[in-house]
């Protein structure tokens, strides 16, 4: 059965940092791009990162290019978004996404941050 699970949201204050894995089961996990999306209250659900199979290529939206980094390790069939800097409009949840052909998503993981 395939599963994305992400973990690592939370609240966090302006300026802060979170590092969010998100744990793959159920497929060839090496062979799939991997990409990070949100979806903040009343908006549609954005692009934020991708990397490739082997991690030679990753891309980032703009609005958090910068503060990011977006990091997988085959062995551990896991993907990670290391998000610094945080931001108020950084608040939404947070999906891990699989691509291959189909299309895997996980169940999200809620960031909000907030003083």
């Amino acid at each position: 059965q395939v599963q994305l699970v992400e973990s690592g949201g939370g609240l966090v204050q302006p300026g802060g940092s979170l590092r969010l894995p998100c744990a793959a089961t159920g497929f060839t996990f090496n062979l799939y791009t991997m990409r990070w999306y949100r979806q903040a209250p009343g908006k549609e659900r954005e692009f934020v990162a991708g990397i490739s199979t082997g991690g030679r290529s990753i891309t980032y939206a703009d609005s958090v290019k910068g503060r990011s980094t977006i990091t997988r390790d085959n062995a551990k069939n896991t993907v990670y978004l290391q998000m610094n800097s945080l931001k108020p409009e950084d608040t939404a949840v947070y999906y891990c996404n699989a691509v291959r052909g189909n299309d895997y998503w996980g169940q999200g993981t809620q960031v909000t941050v907030s003083s």
